[in-house]
């Protein structure tokens, strides 16, 4: 068998020649060099997945603003429509415990990633203090619960009218927290937004005195809640999966203290059948697809833009609602949501033109400068490019 295998081995090589044997060899190299450089392309991901700053960075890369944005818009939209069956049609009028089912979804998913290994990295817990978690955690329970609270008790457009009231409270506490002021052209922009809200959803204007304590309770956690999801991803490197995974579990514990408070007695003696149980988990995988989408997009823009998107929402249903479906909102309501469109449309520009150039004034020009190098042998003119920044 050895002769026989030598010999096959000597007919090859006179019948491929010198040629072919070097073809042979260059072959297996190419493939050894590109494996090793696969090899290396994911040990490089791996690694670049396995700190807090790589795991942002991979985030900022592929979920920019307008992907984070897109998403937390049509997942916003299919929460509103699973959440008005889901109260309307099965009839589920616990809004505290609905919020709660959708933190607890989120947590048990997020736990499945972080055993898979899908988790990113948190950044060190020195760089972040544990009250600034603490205190996400606690407020998101009271701005989720209080919102959903609102809308059963409120009329649509009373809950649109107090979500108005939540741009300008973004713009104080960004004033006071950290000095963050905004130009008058987006001041400008931004009072056209909630004018054209005001005017096109005022038809379905309802008072309740319960539920308008409720929407006023709820105005302030809801500022404070996007302001401490933009700050802590965009300052502190968090991401948005990391950050759900530390404030979850205090969210889930505050909402079960606010339960007794705000929904009414009777959950367990709600029929709880595959189709509603259907509905209700539907619910809440939306849920956590919405607290995901939002805050990666608080994480790529900012919470006064992340608000703005809110009332852009509220306009293109109302807006679709009339040239797709056929329904009537009254011209009042028309105008108003056009107008308040336009004014995003500034308001977006503005941000654009603000980013291009705070990215212009960021990239180092490069200008040849003419200098003369002296060394050991003589003098010789030589050029050299000097890097300036443009600021």
């Amino acid at each position: 068998m050895q002769i026989s295998s030598v010999g096959g081995m000597g007919l090859l090589d006179s019948l491929l020649g010198a040629e072919g044997r070097k073809s042979f060899k260059r072959k297996d190299s190419d493939a050894g060099e590109a494996g090793k450089a696969l090899e290396e392309l994911r040990g490089s991901l791996y690694n670049e997945l396995r700190t807090s700053e790589g795991a942002k960075r991979q985030q900022q890369r592929f979920c920019g603003p307008v992907v984070a944005m897109t998403f937390n818009f049509f997942v916003a939209v299919g929460i509103i429509l699973t959440n008005k069956l889901v109260m309307g049609r099965v009839g589920f009028n616990f809004p505290i415990f609905l919020t709660l089912l959708h933190y607890a979804v989120s947590w048990l998913l997020l736990a499945i990633f972080r055993t898979l290994s899908w988790l990113p990295v948190s950044p060190p817990a020195k760089t972040t203090p544990s009250s600034s978690i603490f205190l996400l955690g606690a407020i998101m329970a009271f701005a989720s619960g209080l919102a959903n609270t609102s809308l059963k008790y409120n009329s649509v457009g009373f809950y649109q009218m107090a979500k108005i009231a939540v741009t300008p409270t973004i713009v104080l506490a960004e004033f006071v927290l950290f000095r963050k002021t905004i130009s008058f052209k987006k001041v400008l922009a931004l009072g056209a937004v909630s004018a054209g809200v005001a005017v096109a959803t005022v038809t379905d204007l309802q008072f309740n005195a319960f539920g308008a304590c409720i929407a006023l309770a709820w105005i302030v956690p809801s500022a404070i809640n996007k302001i401490l999801w933009s700050s802590l991803q965009q300052q502190a490197n968090w991401t948005a999966l990391a950050l759900m995974w530390k404030t979850t579990p205090i969210t889930i514990f505050f909402l079960l203290a606010l339960m007794p408070w705000l929904d009414p007695p009777g959950v367990l003696l709600f029929k709880w059948d595959i189709n509603n149980s259907c509905a209700i988990l539907s619910s809440a995988l939306l849920g956590f697809l919405l607290q995901w989408s939002g805050a990666l997009a608080l994480g790529a823009t900012s919470a006064t833009s992340h608000v703005v998107l809110g009332q852009f929402k509220t306009c293109v249903i109302l807006v679709g609602g009339y040239i797709l479906l056929d329904s009537d909102p009254g011209l009042v309501s028309l105008s108003g949501a056009v107008f308040a469109l336009a004014g995003m449309s500034v308001y977006t520009s503005l941000n654009l033109k603000e980013s291009k150039d705070g990215s212009n004034k960021q990239i180092p020009v490069q200008t040849p400068v003419s200098k003369t190098k002296t060394s050991e042998n003589g003098s010789e003119d030589s050029t050299v490019m000097k890097t300036t920044n443009d600021v």
